[in-house]
């Protein structure tokens, strides 16, 4: 059997001489499988002097990374995964900075540096932005691996060129290099660096100490004694052996080939094919069974007609990473298994039960308190991935499955998009993902989505299924203009053969609404109201006093005259 990469680890921080230590770092070494499947993951991360959340940066940056990285698809190359989770990262803090005080002022803002590195197999991947650093030594040379991106505007004056959370695209400088035994990877914040020469380093890392932590530990008070004011972060990284052979090129170069069309009996990767559940000129989509664990599970794999598309390879890997990061009894979930893979595929958990579309057909006239059930339902998957900063996108009754039981799950995220990556694919202009009677008119404006976009789509869904219609018919979608959105038309989903509250269709026009910012500020509002009629509805609606109580209105204006004729007849008496 392979024997495992096989790595030491030691670090050490401490806030030097200022109050709070704005520096975070952290590792994973996973076991196998994951270990050659994925690798072994550290970071370190440098919040700025100038920001007081700046701490709050630097935790989030590496804890997204170590969190997020592994949950990304097994498919996808060490660099692809790895930029991925570090760009949804740097949208999360943009958008914490611009929602915060300092959104006129970044160098305030929620702006860290971030260095990390990835080793899986015979090599070492590295990322960095910023001026934190990552070092090499091998035998007595020590070599510098990372570029520092520090501007500098005269001998004592310099700002952070590039920085996680300081702009919307960030570049990340990457490199990939091979291991040797004995490899010892330094990564360090530039409260150690900046106050200790090249020899110096090299003597204290070279050392015999009771272990890599007191080494760490010895490099920070040896900046500290040489005047360093900063915080002071050092994690140390030995490679003490490496596996007896490395995966396959392909694997390592994330350059998987498409798997082969698959029939019963078929095995890939230990998965045996049980059967074709469905095929498009997209995707092959096959049950199988994980001979491990006998557990079944979904295959999914990309047609052979899209193998010359980037993006939408993409995004089947994506699903995947997806499915991971949510954890949601209404989200599928990814299958367990995290063996080495030859080809390019996803696995996904088996969801009991039969399609909504299908569901529909069996139940064409549904009462309203079952489309409550079902809607709410979804709205809870679709809350699940919002909170994960997910959104859908592609809300239909064939992405959604119904069990015996009537549980609802969301099975397709193959459109989904995560903030803070931005859409590669276009196609002929701006790339509409959904299907487009359930997609949200600012997606045919070439806008991209927000929470309310999936909320007009779950509104679309309520409304098909109340009625078997649309809102809008098949307007939306040839609405390309603001100006021809303003003439789009809601057609009431109340009906003399419909039991349907008046209330609900108010509610529903609202959430269909071509304009976001006139819809409901949130699902939960929505689903609220589905069952609670909106106090502004009733009291747009209630008819006038005299309309409702009559007699008692009369009665009262009676009684107000009367009042009147008494203090006009004072007034007599007084003048007479």
């Amino acid at each position: 059997m392979n024997s495992s990469l096989t790595v030491t680890v030691g670090q050490h921080s401490s806030a030097g001489a200022k109050p709070e230590n704005q520096d975070s770092y952290g590792a994973f070494l996973p076991t196998e499988p994951q270990l050659a499947v994925k690798g072994a993951a550290f970071a370190v991360a440098d919040g700025i002097s100038s920001s007081s959340v700046s701490a709050i940066a630097s935790e989030t940056a590496v804890k997204s990374f170590l969190d997020d990285y592994y949950c990304t698809s097994d498919g996808w190359s060490v660099q692809s995964a790895a930029e991925q989770v570090i760009r949804a990262t740097n949208g999360w803090l943009l958008e914490q900075t611009r929602q915060s005080p300092f959104r006129f002022d970044q160098d305030k803002g929620y702006v860290c540096t971030f260095s990390a590195v990835i080793l899986r197999g015979h090599e070492a991947h590295l990322f960095h932005l910023g001026d934190s650093r990552i070092y090499r030594l091998r035998g007595d040379t020590l070599e510098q691996l990372t570029h520092d991106h520090r501007v500098w505007q005269g001998e004592h004056q310099s700002y952070l060129g590039r920085a996680l959370g300081a702009e919307t695209d960030p570049e990340i400088d990457y490199r990939r290099l091979p291991l040797v035994p004995g490899d010892l990877f330094l990564l360090s914040t530039d409260g150690v660096h900046e106050h200790l020469s090249h020899q110096a380093l090299i003597a204290l890392l070279q050392q015999h100490t009771d272990g890599l932590d007191s080494i760490a530990e010895n490099l920070v008070a040896a900046a500290l004694a040489n005047g360093s004011t900063d915080n002071l972060t050092v994690q140390l990284i030995q490679v003490e052996k490496l596996p007896d052979c490395a995966r396959t090129v392909a694997a390592e170069a994330g350059e998987l080939p498409l798997p082969p069309i698959l029939s019963a009996g078929d095995d890939v990767d230990g998965y045996t094919i049980e059967r074709d559940i469905h095929a498009s000129h997209r995707s092959h989509v096959y049950l199988a069974t994980d001979r491990d664990s006998g557990t079944p599970v979904i295959l999914k794999a990309p047609s052979v007609d899209q193998s010359e598309d980037p993006a939408h390879l993409q995004r089947l890997l994506m699903e995947e990473w997806l499915a991971r990061r949510v954890n949601s009894p209404h989200v599928v979930r990814a299958a367990e298994s995290r063996r080495p893979r030859s080809f390019l595929y996803t696995t996904l958990e088996v969801v009991e039960g039969q399609t909504l579309r299908q569901w529909m057909t069996d139940n064409p006239e549904p009462s309203l308190e079952t489309v409550r059930g079902i809607i709410e339902q979804v709205g809870r998957g679709l809350q699940a991935l919002h909170r994960a900063e997910i959104l859908h996108q592609d809300l239909r009754p064939e992405n959604i499955m119904i069990s015996a039981a009537g549980t609802v799950t969301l099975i397709d995220l193959g459109s989904a998009k995560v903030a803070g990556i931005a859409e590669t694919a276009q196609e002929n202009g701006q790339l509409i993902l959904g299907t487009a009677l359930y997609s949200a008119p600012e997606y045919f404006l070439g806008d991209s989505g927000t929470p309310r976009s999936d909320l007009f789509s779950l509104a679309v869904l309520t409304y098909h299924l109340l009625s078997g219609e649309f809102p809008y018919g098949t307007q939306v979608a040839r609405s390309k203009t603001v100006a021809a959105q303003h003439k789009l038309r809601y057609r009431t989903v109340l009906s003399e053969s419909r039991a349907i509250p008046a209330w609900i269709d108010a509610t529903l026009k609202k959430a269909l609404q071509p304009n976001p910012l006139r819809r409901h500020e949130a699902l939960s509002e929505f689903i609220y109201e589905l069952r609670h009629p909106n106090p502004e509805y009733i009291h747009s609606t209630r008819p006038p006093l005299m309309e409702r109580y009559p007699v008692r209105f009369w009665q009262s204006v009676s009684g107000v005259l009367l009042l009147f004729v008494f203090y006009l007849l004072s007034l007599i008496s007084q003048a007479t």
